[in-house]
């Protein structure tokens, strides 16, 4: 159980593949395609997935407020467990009938499964009840590549005493990369990359990003996505990529990526 760079598998081509929420329900035959096709190149593939779009209904269905700090939603003691229903009982088991139903062999899995991510209060009284991840079990997942099996992980994780978490999505699929020493993490949304002056930006560096968020140009739901991309490279992920349904948008890496 690690996330230590020393302990990172190079020899493997693995990828971690972070679905937003708003994709879960459009997604097209072309996507699963590209999967197939990146498993027929023997590339072994976990999906991480959001639920903002069917968390944020079932809130306002139940008249409880949301708000979005720094990209983390703010979640009290009522809504954790709305939130733990809709993506455990709801999204995760629907975008794994979808893999299913395109000959991808995929299983559903949360924090609670096999103690797969243990969670620490991130910021409990800025943030309530979201987790910060202290421990991925990396064994669990490796059980399941032996498998052939593809692991789709909502983001709730649980405490050592077994209390729901909520986290942001991205930050569980960039700890979930550097667990299993992935080469690459891909995050897959409505957004196709890093927009700066209405231009996508095709390869960046850490340092654009950097100077980026200072001036305010990258903001909101992006800065968690490129802080994760961030501790990816400096864990010893070659690349992370920020693209669409179409898998085109902007790859992150460090300056020799580009050289």
């Amino acid at each position: 159980m690690t996330t230590s760079k020393s302990m990172l598998h190079t020899d493997r081509k693995r990828i971690v593949i972070k679905l937003g929420g708003s994709m879960l329900e459009g997604l097209q035959s072309g996507f699963f395609k590209k999967f197939q096709e990146m498993q027929s190149e023997g590339k072994e593939i976990v999906i991480v997935h959001g639920g903002g779009p069917s968390i944020n209904a079932a809130l306002q269905k139940n008249a409880i407020e949301s708000n979005i700090i720094n990209g983390i939603r703010v979640t009290c003691e009522r809504s954790i467990s709305i939130v733990k229903d809709v993506l455990i009982g709801d999204v995760n088991p629907s975008l794994v009938h979808q893999l299913n139903g395109a000959d991808i062999h995929a299983v559903g899995l949360s924090g609670f499964d096999g103690k797969l991510l243990t969670c620490t209060l991130l910021d409990e009284e800025n943030y309530g009840f979201v987790g910060d991840i202290q421990a991925v079990n990396d064994g669990l997942l490796e059980k399941l590549f032996a498998a052939g099996i593809v692991p789709v992980i909502s983001c709730i994780g649980a405490t050592e005493c077994g209390k729901p978490l909520n986290i942001n999505a991205d930050t569980v699929a960039s700890k979930v990369a550097l667990a299993i020493g992935a080469t690459s993490l891909v995050f897959v949304s409505d957004t196709p990359g890093i927009k700066i002056g209405n231009e996508i930006q095709t390869a960046v560096s850490p340092g654009d990003i950097v100077n980026w968020i200072e001036a305010g140009d990258i903001y909101g739901g992006m800065i968690p996505k490129v802080h994760a991309a961030m501790d990816c490279l400096d864990a010893g992920v070659p690349s992370v990529q920020i693209v669409d349904q179409h898998l085109a948008g902007t790859t992150i890496g460090l300056e020799e990526v580009f050289s």
